[in-house]
């Protein structure tokens, strides 16, 4: 496919065909999405030439068009009760990108913002200018910086010094509309001393094809801690596209369990920076996919500064014709003595179709580290289905349940009870599934 036609399809669709980059009254806004802009329109399109995305097709992506919805679809409270999380002190839904005010529940304490992106815009704009484009440098990532010249609705966490919330705060994001693209935005401050956990939660209330094209910028600050809980449950049509930054200061702690289940075509990067010494970093994933899924996971931890310590899990699980891909990479910078840094990526493969491609790195400029990665690809244990069909299973239902008990490690990292009950049964539906076999 030629380039330039790939950028017709795609990016013109995007940033031409939807009318005018959204007009705010703030100049300094407009000033961030005229750049974004004009960013996007001088990049191309990654391709399987790129050594990032040389695993990674994404010319089904580049022959869709999507738009804005031109209105946000009605939906009622029934229609998201199975996806609401009882735990939660604070949920903002938004629905096709647009904050939706009666489906979402606020409780107001001091020193705890949780806003929707629109509304703080008009109301606490220095503050959202001084965390926008912070983290995640959309300089070289089209998909960032449409995101940007399309900012227009999203969320903002702010937790003030030493502010402790006991209870997690839900951002749900519903695609109702098919065939319309949404470009959410996610903002998480942590103040030095405070802690919270954030659940950002993707789904559709349709099997259409959509588009999500996702940005989120976390800070932690000096002993502060986040938990950062993302799944990605969308239609099996749809696309999700999406970035997370993280910069952590001195004697922060940054904790992510990632959920990897729907969309026919996903792509997830996660880019950890340590900003201090003594920082401390838990980076769990899972991708379970079938039929002709594709779920693509790229992570970089970097370690700049000494005594930090970082382990990540990434676990997946392919059925079907599916295809998963994990590129890990851990950096560790000239002058990080002291690094404590593992990383592993288990694969789990259900049928001869599936396929995996891993790539854990390590790269590493300093004489006084410990450091380990490694991956394995394979299938359930032959030995264990043994054992349980001699204990009175069925093949099948041993074959389900090791393929479960992979699995359940990572959800129940997340540790919040109707969560991990509701994925749980999920996964053993999945695992159940005749397109997992």
């Amino acid at each position: 496919m030629v380039m330039d036609a790939v950028k017709n399809t795609y990016l013109d669709s995007l940033l031409h065909g939807q009318g005018q980059v959204p007009a705010s009254s703030l100049s300094w806004l407009n000033r961030v999405r005229a750049e974004a802009l004009e960013r996007a329109n001088a990049l191309e399109v990654p391709t399987t030439r790129d050594e990032d995305w040389r695993f990674t097709d994404l010319s089904a992506l580049y022959k869709t068009s999507f738009q804005l919805a031109p209105r946000p679809a009605q939906v009622d409270s029934s229609a998201i009760e199975s996806f609401l999380v009882p735990e939660a002190g604070s949920r903002l839904v938004f629905v096709d990108g647009v904050f939706a005010e009666g489906l979402s529940t606020v409780h107001p304490a001091d020193g705890i913002t949780v806003a929707s992106l629109a509304s703080a815009l008009s109301q606490q704009s220095e503050r959202v200018q001084a965390h926008l484009g912070r983290v995640v440098d959309s300089s070289g990532d089209p998909f960032s910086a449409v995101n940007t010249a399309w900012l227009r609705d999203g969320a903002l966490v702010l937790v003030g010094r030493d502010r402790d919330v006991t209870h997690p705060i839900h951002l749900l994001f519903v695609s109702a509309c098919a065939g319309s693209a949404c470009f959410p935005r996610v903002f998480v401050a942590a103040a030095p001393g405070s802690r919270c956990t954030v659940i950002e939660d993707f789904v559709s209330l349709h099997g259409d094809a959509n588009l999500t094209n996702g940005v989120t910028e976390i800070t932690v600050a000096e002993n502060a801690s986040v938990r950062h809980i993302r799944m990605q449950r969308e239609s099996l049509s749809a696309f999700h596209i999406a970035t997370c930054g993280v910069n952590v200061a001195r004697d922060g702690r940054y904790s992510s369990v990632t959920i990897s289940l729907g969309a026919r075509l996903s792509r997830y990067n996660l880019n950890v920076v340590q900003a201090g010494e003594g920082t401390d970093f838990e980076l769990d994933g899972l991708a379970l996919i079938s039929g002709r899924q594709l779920a693509d996971t790229h992570s970089l931890v970097d370690h700049a500064l000494p005594h930090g310590r970082s382990r990540q899990l990434h676990k997946c699980i392919a059925g079907g014709a599916s295809h998963v891909v994990f590129n890990g990479k851990i950096l560790v910078r000239p002058g990080a003595q002291r690094t404590d840094s593992a990383q592993q990526n288990r694969n789990l493969l259900l049928t001869e179709r599936a396929h995996v491609d891993t790539k854990p790195q390590l790269e590493i400029f300093a004489d006084d580290v410990k450091c380990a990665h490694g991956a394995t690809v394979g299938q359930l244990d032959a030995e264990q289905v043994f054992y349980l069909m001699s204990r009175g299973l069925s093949e099948s239902t041993a074959r389900n349940l090791l393929t479960f008990a992979f699995a359940a490690e990572i959800v129940e990292r997340i540790r919040i009870p109707s969560l991990v009950q509701r994925l749980e049964d999920l996964v053993l539906r999945q695992t159940q599934s005749k397109e997992s076999k």
